[in-house]
C-alpha cells in the first residue's frame, strides 16, 4: 500500500467518523432550534435560522468528501490489479478454476500388500 492510499484511507476514516456524528447531532424535521434549547431560536450560536443549515452543508460537503476518497481507493485497487496482471500473477478466478492434480500419497499404501 503506498503512502497516498494510507493517507486516503485514513482521511475516509475520518470524514465517516465526522458524517456519523454530524448526523447524530441534527434533529429531525419536527423539533425546531427552539425545542432544544429551551426557547428564544434567535440567540442561538448559528443565527436566527438555527443550527440546522450549516449542519446539513457539513453534512453534504462530507458525504461528497466520502464519495470522492472512495472512488479514488477504488480507481487505486483496480491499478494496483491491473498493474499485478502484467507481472504475471495469477487472479484469484485464475486459481480457482486451475484443474487439481491428484495428489500421490505413496507413503499410506505402502504397507498394504498387494493382492
Amino acid at each position: 500500500m503506498t503512502t497516498f492510499e494510507t493517507v486516503l484511507l485514513l482521511l475516509l476514516v475520518l470524514d465517516a467518523l465526522a458524517l456519523g456524528g454530524l448526523v447524530l447531532l441534527q434533529q429531525g424535521r419536527g423539533a425546531d432550534a427552539g425545542a432544544a434549547f429551551g426557547s428564544g431560536a434567535s440567540n442561538t450560536m448559528f443565527g436566527s435560522s438555527g443550527s440546522s443549515s450549516f449542519l446539513v452543508k457539513a453534512t453534504v460537503w462530507l458525504a461528497i468528501g466520502f464519495f470522492v476518497i472512495s472512488f479514488g481507493l477504488a480507481w487505486f485497487a483496480k491499478e494496483r490489479a491491473t498493474g499485478l496482471q502484467d507481472e504475471g500473477v495469477p487472479s484469484p478466478v485464475e486459481i480457482l478454476d486451475a484443474p487439481e492434480s491428484p495428489a500421490k500419497d505413496e507413503g499410506a499404501d505402502s504397507d498394504i500388500p498387494d493382492v
